[in-house]
């Protein structure tokens, strides 16, 4: 079991050089462009692929990381540069994460890869639990997976809804209702591949923030899928839901076993923005001269810039906390994995905010990137689990009273 510490070995400070590399010479200069066209970046995309970066290689190495910090640095650097391009870049991943966590060995090993494609032939992963009338509330999901035992397969329809790369990707894991009366604990993971008929995009959203990401319905009509697609198995689904209707408790259901991966690298993406806005205001905050010298100089600035900075270090010391704990496979029993991403959420909006102020006027124009970052914050306090649900999450921990 990797010891915890906080000094980063030297593949772990290659790897940020390298990536923080990436995402000042190639992101940074393009993310004003991607956030106004509101497009996925497929260039940027190409690129990261050429270098190995874009690469199922590079993410299973990553997330190897004994330490469980090498995906957080990896989160971090990428946002620093534009979340909206880092989430373009990462998007896979909750595909993968869905594969991996659910998923029987040669599932994984047939699907992965097609999460990613090659640098000749670039595809996509999409993961899809949010739906229009469930969102926090992932027991209440209406999509439906039937089984039909004459021809051993499984037929969905439903509405995603918020998808990541929805409709645009080439494998989609949705999680839909096999036992509605079960609430979350009947649910299922499926892989839809690439081209099965009836799954089709619907509204593509025009967002506040991370623009560069696709977010999109997924639409389900009659789709078909053989039963290799179920992951984990029927046999495994048939187990599951016979210990749920006898009131026993199992290990984890479809969904949470993804955000209980994948919330404090959320978290890690929320701290690279927050950094960014914060370097970027201290840099301006010495050069900015008013009544006769730098702004940094009067305490009110440099306040800010020092509870921005104290804040920043302490969200990303709460997530390198829980990756560890994930990647050591440390139990979270007072709800670190949300403390972590509840922490960086709000860091990443109240540093974004403060930046404009330092800028003053300048901080509200476009021609500046921290109104960007700002609008670029805000959704890490609303997906992957609001900031009222990562409370309520982390209460029902600490007091072990089901709090609603």
């Amino acid at each position: 079991m990797a010891a915890f510490s906080l000094d980063l070995d030297d593949d772990q400070i290659q790897l940020k050089d390298w990536l923080h590399g990436f995402a000042a010479d190639v992101i940074r200069p393009a993310a004003e462009e991607w956030d106004e066209r509101e497009e996925t970046p497929w260039p940027i995309i190409q690129e990261a692929a050429k270098i190995g970066l874009y690469d199922l290689g590079f993410f299973a190495n990553t997330f190897a990381d004994p330490t469980g910090l090498s995906m957080a640095i990896t989160c971090e650097e990428l946002c620093w540069g534009d979340a909206g391009i880092a989430m373009a870049l990462l998007g896979s991943t909750l595909a993968v994460s869905g594969i991996m966590a659910n998923g029987t060995p040669e599932q994984q090993a047939e699907w992965v890869p097609q999460c990613f494609g090659t640098p000749d032939k670039i595809q996509l992963g999409a993961f899809g639990v949010s739906e229009p009338d469930a969102g926090s509330d992932v027991s209440s999901l209406r999509t439906r997976a039937v089984y039909d035992a004459a021809t051993d397969e499984w037929v969905l329809n439903g509405t995603k809804t918020w998808i990541t790369n929805g409709g645009i990707a080439d494998v989609h894991v949705i999680v839909a209702a096999v036992d509605p009366e079960l609430k979350a604990r009947g649910h299922a993971s499926f892989v839809i591949p690439p081209n099965t008929p009836g799954l089709r995009q619907g509204q593509k959203f025009k967002k506040m923030g991370i623009r560069a990401s696709h977010t999109a319905e997924v639409i389900l009509e009659d789709v078909r899928l053989p039963g290799s697609c179920l992951l984990g198995g029927k046999d495994k689904l048939d187990e599951r839901l016979a210990r749920a209707r006898e009131g026993k408790s199992n290990k984890s259901q479809a969904a949470m076993a993804t955000f209980e991966a994948s919330r404090p690298l959320v978290g890690a993406q929320a701290i690279g923005i927050a950094r960014a806005a914060y370097e970027y205001a201290l840099e301006y905050a010495k050069e900015r001269v008013q009544f006769g010298r730098p702004i940094i100089e009067n305490q009110s600035i440099a306040f800010k810039l020092a509870d921005m900075k104290t804040e920043i270090d302490a969200a990303r010391l709460l997530v390198w906390r829980a990756c560890w704990m994930g990647a050591t496979r440390k139990p979270f029993l007072n709800g670190e994995g949300s403390m972590s991403k509840l922490k960086a959420g709000e860091v990443a909006v109240k540093a974004t905010e403060e930046a404009i102020q330092i800028l003053g006027g300048y901080g509200y124009v476009r021609e500046y990137p921290v109104e960007r970052w700002h609008r670029d914050s805000k959704i890490y306090t609303i997906f992957e689990g609001t900031s009222e649900i990562q409370r309520l999450v982390i209460a029902r921990n600490v007091s072990g009273v089901h709090i609603k």
